[in-house]
């Protein structure tokens, strides 16, 4: 066994069947005599329906080699989140909110999806698994999650180390004119817990053994936003390898109606096959039934990858590159399938701010480039090529 797992993140719009494609490749692992755990943050617990099984909180056998886990969600936020939900109810309740209306405005939002992240992580970390598979929450919600720990490291690692001195310092004016608690040492503790774990979440699912999976329906509304997708999830550095499109019609025959959803299927899939390349896009048909439990699960597997190895290690350049050439360091990002006029550069101090759409990145600049000023910047080939030259203020924007 590896000492990483290859782990698998199943992705799109709702309703375009990943939970079903995530199933099958989770199944087709563990026929492949992989030991797999096939987890899911989306709450609606799909999983169990489709392999037939009962989850629970901790690992069941699904089949031979294959586990479902189903967070329980709250026994984990009392695990990952308790003790700062704790604090902030007592707090509230000190500026005279009923219990109910605190309880209320201490709820983590997202909290289960990202707990179920963090309960991967710690699942990764124990060796047991061969292959770890995650159907994700529809499109939106997953981008969210995986910008999350970033986010959140941008921020903490500010605010953590001088707010530790600043307690301590404050704690009796604060008591004394606020008239509320202050963090004790164990609560500041259980946050900086928190953002460790949310930055291992990070570092397993954009490391080298990762790579997240694209599930689409060849329809106009649905590719287009599998796009946008593929862009944003490159700018947060989580690197995609493989696009699969779902319920495709076979051959209409003599059926008129049928087919004409077979051309403009066809269509569609000729230009995901454009859009995406080099990636290789994979088609599952349009099934007479829904396959449910192992065996229907496992023929759908080897019918959607043949005789390939669909968990070997990711290839290619992964997205976020630095290189040098004498004087001249460049930062490589990958941007695939973005238009220049939506892309956007900042700099700021020692980070360079990406904007991609609707997407934005903070990136902390190592030493190597944080000493240095950009040059200039380029969108081509589907990367963003950011150089940096020694000399000069390098607190302008770029």
């Amino acid at each position: 066994m590896s000492e990483s797992p290859r782990v698998l993140l199943f992705t799109g719009k709702g309703g375009v069947g990943k939970t079903t494609v995530a199933a099958a490749t989770a199944t087709l692992a563990a026929r492949r005599d992989r030991k797999t755990l096939v987890v899911s943050t989306d709450t609606a617990h799909s999983l169990a329906d489709a392999l037939g099984v009962t989850g629970g909180a901790e690992p069941v056998q699904a089949a031979p080699g294959l586990y479902l886990q189903q967070v329980d969600t709250q026994r984990a936020l009392e695990r990952h989140w308790g003790e700062l939900q704790r604090y902030a109810r007592g707090v509230l309740a000190e500026l005279g909110l009923d219990a109910i209306t605190a309880e209320e405005l201490t709820v983590l939002p997202g909290a289960e999806e990202v707990i179920a992240l963090l309960e991967l992580r710690d699942q990764a970390d124990t060796g047991r698994w061969d292959v770890i598979v995650v159907d994700c929450a529809p499109t939106a919600e997953t981008l969210r999650l995986l910008a999350l720990p970033e986010a959140l490291d941008w921020h903490i690692a500010r605010l953590l180390p001088a707010g530790r001195r600043l307690m301590r310092a404050l704690a009796p004016v604060i008591r004394h004119v606020a008239r509320v608690s202050v963090p004790e040492d164990s609560v500041v503790g259980a946050g900086e817990r928190l953002h460790a774990g949310l930055m291992g979440v990070r570092d397993l699912l954009a490391g080298p053994h990762a790579s997240v999976r694209l599930v689409l329906t060849p329809e106009a509304v649905v590719v287009a936003e599998a796009r946008r997708t593929y862009t944003s999830l490159s700018l947060y550095g989580y690197r995609v390898d493989t696009v699969i499109a779902n319920r495709v019609f076979p051959d209409g025959g003599s059926d008129e109606w049928r087919r004409g959803w077979v051309e403009a299927q066809a269509r569609h899939l000729a230009a995901v096959r454009e859009s995406f390349a080099p990636l290789p896009v994979r088609t599952v048909p349009y099934l007479p039934a829904e396959p449910v439990g192992a065996e229907a699960l496992a023929a759908l597997g080897e019918q959607l990858y043949g005789a390939d190895d669909p968990f070997a290690p990711p290839t290619g350049e992964p997205p976020l590159t630095i290189s040098a050439e004498g004087d001249v360091h460049e930062l490589s990002l990958a941007l695939p399938l973005a238009d220049k006029q939506d892309v956007d550069l900042a700099r700021k101090g020692d980070e360079l701010i990406v904007t991609a759409g609707s997407y934005r990145r903070v990136l902390a600049l190592p030493a190597a480039l944080a000493r240095r000023s950009v040059t200039d910047a380029a969108l081509r080939d589907g990367r963003l090529r950011v150089r940096f030259q020694a000399g000069g203020a390098h607190d302008r924007d770029a």
